[in-house]
């Protein structure tokens, strides 16, 4: 089969590639390469009873198929230069907000109408923040919850699996490079294309660099971010978060000048595992439905780390840490923080006579054996600086749920155009270590879109 665009990713840059795409220029023979599942097929089997933890399915459903990782991570689009990504670096900063909007506009034409836009701007809790040296970033943010973020893609999907060609269950093996294009290999087939767009998100870096590596694409080391998910009371955080919903907050710690930065915050939300190359870490989910929601709110405390010399492998360094967590409590563990500050483990007793409820099935332990010590120490740091603007952050039963690891791929070597040495091959989205957000994913598939589709107009 020959193409004249293919599609390595049916995440956000994937989906929004195809969508403009086929918008501009509907004559165009689009294919959509996906190694997980499309959207009605995507169930991870935990169910809280018979499922209890991660059995580690060949494909990860909350991880991979059509939506991606996003799919199922809460559905906040974040329009701001400040945080999840660079992609600003390469498009300039107009530009990637107009690209953000635009997105958010084709969210709300798609079931997203009628969701509130929040923003940090003219916000006293900035100010607030600020008297505690605590920095609180400025953003919109557009929450869908996952539910309505479900609905959305469903509606985008519907519009495009009439005009585009999806192959799922389909992981691409390798990419060459042709006389005329590109020959995209997969397990029973191959296809060729005269362009070719890369989106795989965070959880395809591995294969990402595999590619780099067979066609000679420069790249280099990013970082990791390491800590852990919280949860606590709904109430702790509900000045804040019902004025802000998601507040993305840094703090510099007094010991060691490391920056704790909190992240995903889910008001009334559920903390769930997530599947990343076989390694089980945790993450966070929220619902716009009412009857879908809980009593508590979570949000991630990462610390970055990014290395240079000798050693460079950042992900790496996550990965054993996560490795760790899943060796000693067979997956995630969970820790009340009043038994870590004093130093012992949590047991189930000590959980079950807690006065907040978990919304995971996690293996009470002890966080210390896990994590290194420079980033527990930032972590414990920045609980008590937030529990001065948000008083009982620190309480005894402010559950931590470790680790939360958040990998990040190998800077790709990108142009202006977000296009490799390569004429016509370009990697986008969190794949490419320029973007680590819905919004920024997003707005990078529909910006090489538009690249491609004025390539074709100009023949």
């Amino acid at each position: 089969m020959n193409y004249d665009v293919a599609i390595i990713g049916a995440g956000p840059g994937g989906i929004f590639s195809a969508y403009e795409i086929i918008g501009k220029r509907p004559d165009l023979k689009v294919a959509v390469f996906e190694a997980g599942h499309e959207l009605s097929k995507r169930r991870c089997p935990i169910n809280g009873k018979d499922i209890k933890s991660c059995i580690k399915c060949k494909t990860c459903s909350i991880m991979s198929g059509f939506g991606g990782a996003g799919a199922f991570s809460d559905g906040k689009y974040n329009i701001t230069n400040d945080f999840g990504g660079t992609l600003y670096e390469y498009i300039g900063k107009e530009k990637a907000l107009e690209l953000m909007r635009y997105v958010d506009d084709i969210n709300l034409a798609h079931g997203g109408q009628g969701i509130k836009l929040f923003s940090t701007a003219g916000t006293n809790f900035k100010k607030i923040c600020i008297q505690h040296d605590l920095h609180l970033l400025d953003a919109s943010v557009r929450h869908l919850g996952t539910d309505v973020n479900y609905i959305v893609l469903e509606n985008l999907y519907k519009e495009l699996k009439e005009k585009v060609d999806f192959y799922f269950d389909t992981p691409v093996k390798s990419i060459k490079v042709c006389e005329k294009g590109y020959e995209i290999e997969c397990k029973n087939a191959n296809f060729k294309c005269t362009k070719c767009i890369v989106s795989v998100g965070r959880s395809g870096s591995k294969w990402m660099e595999q590619v780099c590596n067979e066609l000679d694409i420069p790249v280099k080391s990013n970082r990791v971010d390491i800590g852990v998910r919280v949860e606590l009371p709904y109430e702790v955080f509900s000045n804040i978060t019902d004025e802000l919903y998601e507040s993305k907050i840094v703090y510099c710690t007094k010991k060691y000048g490391d920056k704790v930065r909190t992240f995903c915050m889910n008001p009334k939300g559920a903390v769930v595992n997530e599947n990343t190359n076989g390694i089980i870490t945790v993450n966070g989910h929220s619902y716009e439905e009412a009857s879908k929601q809980t009593n508590n709110t979570n949000f991630a405390l990462l610390v970055t780390k990014t290395f240079s010399e000798p050693f460079k492998d950042s992900n790496g360094y996550g990965e054993a840490i996560a490795r760790l967590s899943n060796m000693l409590g067979g997956g995630v563990i969970v820790q009340r923080f009043g038994d870590l500050v004093r130093g012992r483990r949590s047991t189930q007793k000590r959980m079950d006579d807690a006065f907040i409820t978990p919304t995971l099935q996690a293996t009470p332990g002890d966080l210390s054996l896990v994590l290194p010590k420079r980033i527990l120490d930032g972590i414990i740091e920045m609980i008590y600086a937030l529990d001065k603007v948000a008083p009982g952050t620190a309480n005894d039963d402010t559950l931590l749920y470790g680790v939360e690891v958040k990998f990040y791929n190998m800077h790709v070597e990108v142009d202006g155009k977000l296009q490799t040495r390569y004429p016509g091959l370009y990697v986008i989205g969190d794949g490419s270590g320029v973007t680590h957000s819905l919004s920024q994913a997003s707005a990078s598939g529909v910006f090489v879109a538009q690249e491609i589709v004025n390539s074709y107009n100009n023949d």
